[in-house]
């Protein structure tokens, strides 16, 4: 048995095809199949039934499968070890981060980070939070960039920072004669937010009262902020913003923005791992360099909680 072995029927599994998992496992199928096959023998038993279409694990291959994810990702940590001990500071860090952070957070430490870490390469993807979870127990991510708290089972969350939500109004939109509004101040008919599946949806939803949300005449969600601000700017209405996707906005818009009196609502961001995760050292100098991008005020020491790693 070897670890090659292993990671062809852990591709095998993801892709549910001989042909696709050789391609990624960059080997001809004959070989992928004829070593997958090899590791059968050995331990007498099927891994995959291959009657069905996708091919499927059998019973006793997936809990195979189970074993070889915890073997695979134990041999990476030896790499991620020797680089630790001789001090060097290279890798790949594979990361997703929502949508309504990434426009605004990734220019703001990208650039720095890589040009103070040239050996490391940076892997980013958008995503739901609800994929970053998937993907991340899949091993198929290092970390993600997420809203929080989420309380899922085998996920480490290190808060970096909070944003406040911002009111953003309309041209001659009535509320701007307010300094700062009240959660009822919202008409819900009023209020554009992003197409389901963006946690920040759900915040916006629950903030406003999600149960008297709705739309008379025209019914529009879209998939970015950036939509939502457009459409309040050429239309009547209102949208909630998260602070970073404020800091763009020019001096115009920006007399637009209100805020919430008494206690303003906030949305923790964290980085989120699975508590078996490597690249340590990454993982730290990547969160030191994020905090450092945004406002000291912003951060998660500011607010009085200190982010330990293991």
């Amino acid at each position: 048995m070897t670890i090659q072995q292993l990671e062809y029927i852990l591709a095998v599994d993801k892709f549910r095809h001989f042909g696709h998992a050789a391609d990624a496992c960059f080997v001809t199928q004959p070989t992928l199949s004829a070593q997958v096959s090899k590791l059968e023998k050995e331990l007498e038993i099927l891994i995959f039934d291959r009657s069905k279409m996708p091919v499927i694990p059998t019973e006793l291959g997936a809990a195979v499968l189970s074993q070889a994810k915890k073997v695979v990702n134990e041999s990476k940590g030896i790499y991620e070890l020797i680089s630790t001990l001789k001090g060097e500071v290279s890798g790949v860090i594979k990361l997703g981060i929502i949508p309504t952070l990434a426009p605004y957070l990734l220019p703001l430490f990208v650039r720095r980070f890589l040009e103070s870490y040239p050996n490391v390469k940076l892997e980013v993807e958008e995503m739901i939070t609800e994929d970053i979870i998937r993907r991340l127990r899949n091993d198929e991510l290092d970390m993600g960039i997420v809203v929080t708290p989420l309380a899922e089972q085998g996920i480490v969350e290190k808060p970096m920072f909070y944003e406040k939500f911002f009111v953003y109004l309309s041209k001659n939109h009535d509320l701007l004669k307010k300094k700062s509004l009240e959660i009822s101040d919202i008409v819900h008919e009023d209020l554009w937010v992003l197409q389901q599946g963006h946690c920040f949806r759900d915040q916006v939803l629950n903030l406003c009262d999600q149960a008297k949300f709705q739309r008379m005449n025209f019914h529009y969600e879209s998939g970015s902020l950036e939509g939502l601000k457009n459409l309040v700017n050429k239309y009547q209405g209102i949208t909630l913003l998260p602070e970073l996707a404020t800091t763009e906005l020019n001096d115009e818009e920006a007399t637009r923005l209100r805020t919430f009196k008494n206690e303003e609502p906030v949305r923790e961001i964290s980085i989120i791992l699975t508590r078996t995760y490597l690249k340590q050292k990454l993982v730290q100098l990547l969160y030191k360099e994020i905090c450092a991008s945004v406002p000291e005020e912003m951060t998660s020491i500011y607010h009085g909680k200190k982010v330990r790693f293991k």
